[in-house]
């Protein structure tokens, strides 16, 4: 009990005291493990330096919370959809956890204001917020368990900023509707990703190219490769279109 009260004190006299009462209001409790929460909100742009020479950022929390955040959703939709069958769960789940809809949800959520960014690139396409918020996920993990990472996805995110009606309607998961198209037509699908780095600032770029019975029909690039996967599958259907 002491303990908490000495952490309330030390989080609401610090100079991040705004950020830190957003964080309680929104995941609903104080936070214990205050500098894993600034960390989830540290892009690799932005990265500090340890004392080992490591470079500091939320790349680590996004890769964990990503990974809760698809575990989550997935028994979520089980449980929500008990007489759909595994093509519409993965369709729908895959929306869920879509970087464009994750990027939205953290707009909707307030996040992106507090998100420590040095990049040069347009912000506003890019997946920075959506890994953010991934990586908030994964702070919540660490800093408490499962349960409480649970307990925020479904009812501090799906039950107050997401209308899973309109989800269903929206089918904007440009990967996934070339894949039912493969899959109907029978065809042969094929993406190829290559990744490259930017000598300067250090960040990835990724180049897919979509091959349908091995012909090329799309090209997409991207910062993450699910986001060049995206791009080369919208080319591809668009191609498609018009044949």
């Amino acid at each position: 009990m002491v303990r908490n009260i000495v952490q309330r004190i030390k989080l609401f006299s610090s100079s991040r005291k705004e950020f830190y009462l957003f964080l309680k209001n929104l995941i609903g409790f104080y936070p214990r493990n205050i500098k894993l929460y600034d960390l989830a909100f540290l892009h690799k742009s932005a990265s500090t330096i340890d004392s080992r020479g490591n470079f500091v950022n939320n790349e680590r929390l996004e890769f964990l919370g990503d990974a809760i955040l698809s575990a989550v959703i997935a028994d979520f939709l089980y449980n929500r959809f008990p007489n759909e069958d595994e093509g519409f769960l993965t369709k729908t789940r895959s929306k869920l956890v879509n970087r464009t809809f994750l990027t939205k949800l953290t707009y909707d959520m307030g996040l992106d204001v507090f998100i420590d960014s040095n990049t040069t690139k347009n912000i506003d396409n890019s997946h920075i917020y959506g890994d953010a918020l991934e990586a908030l996920i994964g702070a919540i993990y660490l800093d408490k368990d499962y349960q409480t990472a649970k307990y925020f996805v479904t009812k501090k995110i799906l039950s107050k900023f997401v209308n899973l009606t309109e989800i269903e309607q929206n089918d904007s998961n440009f990967k996934s509707q070339l894949i039912e198209w493969s899959q109907k037509h029978k065809k042969e699908l094929l993406f190829d990703t290559t990744e490259e780095f930017n000598d300067k600032t250090r960040q990835p770029k990724f180049t897919a190219v979509v091959k349908i019975d091995n012909k090329k029909i799309g090209f997409g690039t991207g910062t993450s490769k699910k986001e060049a996967h995206q791009n080369a599958a919208r080319q591809a259907l668009d191609k498609l279109g018009d044949l």
